[in-house]
């Protein structure tokens, strides 16, 4: 059974964000006391941080993931949610060791494709991420399927009276690319589609370059927890897991290894508040999210050379 019903009155959380290595202080995080963990850790690809080192051999950073996934499971409340970004370098890998090492419960493997993807020479162009919805038992977890609905087929498209009026739960399913469908997306079509955060998007921090959109993490921390709960994120990187906790009225405990990081994540935090709209397009398949300058359209001159 799905954790149901109003929780016990509990003391909330302090907020804070903590400096240093992620398993030092996941060590210090006491056993059994988070209901929600968000990880987007680094994939071993050769990114250039300015202070961790991204290119581990695959021992050792397979490895590494067991030992702070290992501290996340036993940090996580019996009820708790775990929900894991990655590359497709090591996911297979990782979500192995999350179910079969570490004990936890694969619900969703989702799949985030997102637009502006990485362009290839000699293979199809990577534009997506993969999401792991893990749980520490699968018949006792935070679930809000009604925080989280979208419209139904049956509703929109075929105008049918049986519609829940609620609507139904979001798909896990690969999609296209928009303008490879022969119509466009249609209100039926409703995935995991969020555009990844580019540097004209006003979104855009503009001091880190792996940052997710505010509206995913709003999907996850709307769906896996409940106002008032504390949401952990080790790797802490440009914030959006702990702004986004914020505006949804959550406490938030974040460690991020780069002081500077640090830094600017204190900003970012503080230039929020509590209620706030998430930043993005909340209907990414029907707006286009705002460049730092608005919606600007380039109009043809007379000494640009025609394009037909």
């Amino acid at each position: 059974m799905k954790k149901t019903g109003p929780k016990s009155p509990t003391r909330r959380t302090p907020s804070r964000v903590r400096e240093g290595d992620c398993l030092d202080l996941l060590r210090k995080v006491a056993s059994d006391s988070i209901p929600l963990a968000f990880a987007d850790p680094p994939f071993n690809i050769g990114y250039a941080y300015d202070t961790y080192n991204d290119r581990r051999t695959s021992n050792d950073y397979l490895e590494w993931s067991k030992q702070w996934m290992s501290e996340i499971h036993r940090i996580l409340r019996p009820d708790g949610t775990f929900w894991l970004a990655i590359g497709d370098e090591y996911a297979a890998e990782l979500k192995v060791i999350a179910t079969r090492e570490l004990g936890f419960t694969c619900r969703s493997w989702v799949v985030w494709y997102y637009t502006f993807g990485v362009n290839c020479q000699q293979k199809f162009n990577r534009s997506h991420a993969h999401l792991f919805h893990f749980v520490c038992n699968p018949k006792a977890f935070t679930f809000n399927a009604d925080a989280i609905r979208v419209p139904s087929a049956r509703e929109l498209v075929y105008g049918d009276r049986r519609a829940n009026p609620k609507g139904r739960l979001p798909d896990d399913t690969w999609i296209l690319r928009p303008q490879d469908l022969p119509g466009g997306f249609t209100t039926d079509e409703d995935t995991w589609y969020f555009p990844r955060v580019c540097g004209t998007f006003k979104e855009r921090s503009g001091w880190h370059g792996c940052q997710m959109p505010e509206q995913l993490l709003g999907r996850v921390i709307r769906s896996s927890s409940d106002p008032g709960d504390l949401v952990i994120d080790p790797f802490a990187g440009s914030g959006t897991t702990l702004a986004v906790a914020k505006k949804l009225n959550r406490s938030y405990l974040g460690f991020e290894l780069s002081s500077d990081y640090v830094v600017q994540i204190r900003k970012r935090l503080a230039s929020i508040a509590t209620g706030q709209s998430l930043d993005g397009s909340p209907e990414p398949l029907k707006s286009v999210p705002a460049t730092s300058q608005g919606k600007r359209l380039r109009k043809p001159t007379q000494n640009r050379p025609s394009t037909s």
